[in-house]
Parts: C-alpha cells; sequence; structure tokens
C-alpha cells in the first residue's frame, strides 16, 4: 500500500514539476508588480513634496505660474542644495557594479546596493520637487529595479536569473512611468539587454503587463500623454515625415552635445555638490522667474502642444529655454532621467515642422500636432539608438494605426542619420555595446599582418659562435632565426643547443649557425592567418614569439608575432562577444 501511495505522489509531482523557464513568468509578474507599487510611491513622494512645499500639487508648470518671483528662484536652489548633500552621502555609501540597473543588469550580478540607491532617489525626488527641469523616469526605473532584486536575492536568487529579474523590474518601472507595456518590455530588450531572447523577453513581458494592469486598477489612473486622434495622411505628405526623421536624426545627437557641454562646463567650477546643485537650481529659477514653464519635466508642455493652438515663436521659445533649463539641471550633477526632456524637444521639433509645412504648403497638410507626435518618437529614436522602442512607445501612446507609416519611417530614418553622425547616445550601456560590435567586426578582419613586429634576432647562416653568443646575450630569447642571403628563413637556433656544445667542447672557431640549425621549426605564422590559426601555433609551442614568413612557396622572413599582442587581440574579441 505504501508503495502504491508513493508512487502516485511521484507522478502527481513529475506532473506539476514546473521549469526553471516557466517559473521566471511567475518571478517576473512579481517583479511587474512591486515594481508598479514603487513607482507610483515615487509618484506620490513627488505630489506630497509639492504639497508641502507650495500648497499646491499637479502640473509643475501650473504651480510655478502660480508662485510669487522669488519663489520660483528660491524653491530650486534650495532643492538643488538639499539634492547635493543626499548625493554626497550616496558617494559614502559603496555601490560596486550594481549602482545603477542596467549595469547590474549587463555587466553586474544583479544585486542592487540599498542604501546607495534610496539616497541617490531622494536626491532626486528633491529636485524634481522643487522644478528641477528633469525627467522622474530615471529613479523611479531604478527603484522599480531595486524591489526586484531584493525579491530575487530574499530568494537566493543566482546572478543569471537575478539579473533578468531586475530586468523585469526596470521594465515595470518603464511601463509604469508611460503606461506603455510593449514599448517597456522593448526598451530593456532593445537598450539593456541587447538582444531578442525568448527566454529573457517572456519574463520582462509579464513584468511589463502585470506592471501596467497595476497601474491601471489603482485610483489615481490617468495617461501620461494624451494623445489627440491621428488624422489621414496622404500618400505624398509621407515625404514630409521623412524629412522630419532627418531633421530629428540632425538635431538628437547635438541635444545631447549639449547636456555634454553642460556637464563640462560645471565640472570645471570645481565647487562642493550641494554648491554646484544649488547653482544650477538657481540658474533654473532665474530663468522662471520669466519662463515658467521650465519647471519640471515636460510632460504638461507636451499635452499642451498635442491639444493648444501654440504660436511658432512662443514655441521655439520655450523649446530653446527648456533645453537650456535642462542642460543646467543635468550639468549640475542632478539626479533624473532625460527620457521625458528628449521626448519634449521631439515634440517641440516636430511642432515647428509641422507649422512650417503648413504655412507652405496650406489645406494640403496635417495639424502640427500630428508632426509633434511623430516628432517624439523620432527624436527618441534618434537620442537612444533603438528606433523599434520608440515607435513602439508612441503607437501604443495614440493607438492608432494611421500613425504607424510615417512613425516608422520617420524613426528608422532619424535613427539611421544619427547613427551616421557620430553614434552618441543617451544611455552609457548603448555606446559601449556599440563600441564592443565594432571592436569585435574589427579583430574579426585582424590578420598576423597587423600584428608583426621586427625581428630583431636574425643571423645569416655562416654566423659565427662569437655572434650568435652576442645576439643571446643582448637579446633574453630562446631562439635566433636564421635565413639565407635572400632573405629566406631556413631555421632556428635555439640557445639550449648553443649552451649544451659550449659545455663540451672547447674548441669552437669553426663552428656555424648552419651547423646548430633546426630546419623544421614547424611554427611559422604567415600574414592571411586569422587569429584563431595563429593562436593553436602558440598552443603547441613554448616561446613568446614566432617568426612571421610570406607563405610556403616564399619563406621570406617578415618578422615575429608576440605572444602577448595575440593574446590581447583574441581576448579584446571575447569579451566584446560576450
Amino acid at each position: 500500500m505504501r508503495e502504491i501511495w508513493l508512487k502516485y505522489r511521484l507522478r502527481v509531482l513529475n506532473a506539476c514539476r514546473v521549469s526553471e523557464n516557466h517559473s521566471m513568468l511567475l518571478w517576473g509578474a512579481l517583479a511587474g508588480f512591486v515594481g508598479a507599487l514603487a513607482t507610483i510611491a515615487f509618484r506620490e513622494s513627488i505630489a506630497l513634496l509639492q504639497l508641502l512645499l507650495t500648497g499646491h500639487s499637479g502640473s509643475f508648470v501650473e504651480i510655478a505660474k502660480g508662485l510669487p518671483w522669488y519663489m520660483r528662484m528660491l524653491l530650486p536652489t534650495a532643492g538643488g542644495i538639499v539634492a547635493g548633500l543626499f548625493l554626497v552621502w550616496a558617494k559614502r555609501v559603496p555601490a560596486g557594479a550594481g549602482g545603477d540597473y542596467m549595469e547590474a543588469v549587463a555587466i553586474g550580478d544583479g544585486a542592487i546596493p540599498v542604501r546607495h540607491t534610496l539616497l541617490r532617489s531622494i536626491s532626486s525626488l528633491a529636485t524634481i520637487a522643487s522644478g528641477g527641469s528633469i525627467g522622474r523616469e530615471g529613479p523611479m526605473v531604478q527603484l522599480a529595479a531595486l524591489c526586484a532584486s531584493l525579491v530575487g536575492k530574499f530568494s537566493h536568487f543566482p546572478a543569471s536569473r537575478l539579473r533578468l529579474l531586475v530586468a523585469c523590474g526596470a521594465a515595470a518601472g518603464i511601463t509604469s512611468a508611460y503606461n506603455a507595456p510593449i514599448a517597456g518590455a522593448f526598451f530593456i530588450t532593445e537598450i539593456v539587454l541587447g538582444s531578442l531572447v525568448m527566454e529573457s523577453f517572456g519574463p520582462v513581458v509579464v513584468a511589463s503587463v502585470v506592471a501596467n494592469i497595476t497601474m491601471r486598477e489603482l485610483p489615481g489612473y490617468k495617461p501620461t500623454y494624451e494623445m489627440p486622434f491621428f488624422p489621414d495622411v496622404a500618400g505624398w505628405e509621407i515625404l514630409l515625415f521623412v524629412v522630419l526623421g532627418v531633421l530629428a536624426g540632425l538635431l538628437a545627437p547635438q541635444f545631447l552635445r549639449t547636456l555634454e557641454f553642460g556637464k563640462a562646463a560645471f565640472g570645471k567650477l570645481r565647487l562642493p555638490l550641494p554648491v554646484r546643485l544649488g547653482v544650477g537650481g538657481l540658474l533654473v529659477g532665474l530663468i522662471s522667474v520669466q519662463v515658467p514653464d521650465v519647471w519640471g519635466n515636460g510632460y504638461s508642455l507636451v499635452n499642451s502642444l498635442l491639444h493648444t493652438d501654440w504660436v511658432w515663436h512662443a514655441v521655439l521659445t520655450v523649446l530653446l529655454v527648456k533645453i537650456l533649463a535642462t542642460t543646467i539641471t543635468v550639468g549640475s550633477g542632478a539626479v533624473g532621467g532625460i527620457f521625458t526632456p528628449v521626448l519634449f524637444v521631439g515634440a517641440a521639433v516636430g511642432f515647428l515642422f509641422g507649422d512650417a509645412a503648413q504655412a507652405l504648403i496650406p489645406f494640403h497638410v496635417s495639424q502640427p500636432f500630428a508632426y509633434a507626435m511623430v516628432g517624439m518618437g523620432a527624436f527618441l529614436a534618434a537620442a537612444s539608438n533603438a528606433p523599434l522602442m520608440a515607435i513602439l512607445m508612441i503607437f501604443e501612446m495614440t493607438l492608432s494605426y494611421q500613425v504607424v507609416l510615417p512613425l516608422m519611417l520617420s524613426c528608422v530614418v532619424a535613427y539611421v542619420v544619427a547613427r551616421s553622425l557620430d553614434g552618441r547616445s543617451m544611455y552609457d550601456i548603448t555606446l559601449k555595446r556599440h563600441r564592443d560590435a565594432e571592436e569585435r567586426l574589427r579583430l574579426r578582419g585582424t590578420h598576423m599582418s597587423e600584428l608583426i613586429r621586427p625581428a630583431e634576432t636574425v643571423l645569416k647562416e655562416d654566423a659565427s659562435m662569437e655572434d650568435m653568443s652576442a645576439v643571446f646575450l643582448k637579446y633574453p630569447v630562446k631562439y635566433i632565426y636564421i635565413v639565407d642571403d635572400d632573405e629566406r628563413y631556413q631555421g632556428v637556433v635555439a640557445l639550449q643547443d648553443l649552451t649544451s656544445w659550449l659545455l663540451d667542447k672547447n674548441d669552437d672557431a669553426d663552428r656555424k649557425a648552419r651547423d646548430f640549425l633546426r630546419p623544421h621549426f614547424l611554427h611559422e605564422v604567415t600574414p592571411d592567418m586569422s587569429l584563431g590559426e595563429a593562436l593553436q601555433l602558440f598552443l603547441d609551442h613554448q616561446g613568446e614569439r614566432l617568426p612571421v614568413i610570406a607563405n610556403a612557396e616564399d619563406p621570406r622572413l617578415l618578422g615575429v608575432v608576440y605572444k602577448t599582442s595575440l593574446l590581447d587581440a583574441y581576448f579584446r574579441l571575447d569579451r566584446s562577444g560576450n
């Protein structure tokens, strides 16, 4: 009876057994849920801090317009100082390779430091709530990834599964910030993971979907951007969206270069971090005295461009001062994201382009808001080097099939133009991946001709004992390479053979190099050999160098290849491949 019961129990357990890939779907769902809660907590913290500081909550621009001029100036300054103090504290806390969630997934073990992340998030909270011109999505995603990392560490996940779980949390953060689950999943796979593999894509998708459902079911939900209905576009008008893609591809790298200039300029000030962020807040505050629209991340400005008739010079003014304020905020060292500012710049550029097109071709061109919607995606594709994610994000926001064709063309063209200029990206991990790919392609085409160095230990066949002894005394080598009068490689003289003869014989006057020659030294390298072929020769040879000959039919000695140079090139190829 016991045997029957045991057999039945084993059959049930085998039938219910869940594979590791299947279990990661469940863990991904949990990561999506806690990630959504983390982003909601950060968003509500911003609203609470706004209420405490200004007595109002909601749109940063509306809050700024309702404040007296001196408060517009003082709040960002004080917020910058407080943010700097927390950043100083965070710098004293060890972060390791997991300080940023992208690093934790791409090159780390998935473990994100708790204290360091919380301190940086509080710093970001101070900057954002006080009107800093920076996005809130950065700390939101970081906190969501932290929650997923804690779940994985509590469950004692190995490093590979922990990295995947952190990626799920980050996808949940992106989804929660922009209400775009598909784009959130592709953001992680395209930018952070770098490849679309179903074993990792499935859990990431589940996390994004669960995060989106969680956001929709909780009170206070509303879309980040309220997209109008995208109009039907005439066939010839597609060309205008292609031109918009070219424009976005040209301007996005310049925007990123402007942000880098801001960082370099503030770095030259050599001020303490709290003072530097305070100066950045003061400058933004001074700008907001005249143009309060620079407060915040730009959500309300984008919604206004999509639903309100703006005059072109007002849009241009807000665009320029907003770029200036974002450059100051980012340059001062504030913690936050530039994803949302990039979307605003794209919307403004698209609006201005559409307004100009309508002025030149009235009654035949779509309204400027249509170009603003496509401009958001095109600028994001060019700035992030992730066109697929940009296409999906705008499509999810609009849920309109009419936007697909102009959006796809504009995003792809913007991406190609931006990559052809300098390949800049708003994410360091993307830049590193592109550099690794370029290095991998270069190394795969590397042949021995690029690693050849002069062979300094070369003698003719009739070299005397004195000549050979002088070379061995001058160079710490095991072999001298022997050539004939036409510089054709004949073989080697080994230090071991020479010293053995000297110990046994006293008369060395008549001995020549040809008397010690090892003609069958079968380790010659040719210039057209690949790295792998040459490495195999070194595995069979104990020396540090190998001779390089032109080819088997023409054995002219061209030089030598050093093992260290070959191994350095080979392992750089291996690391970039991983």
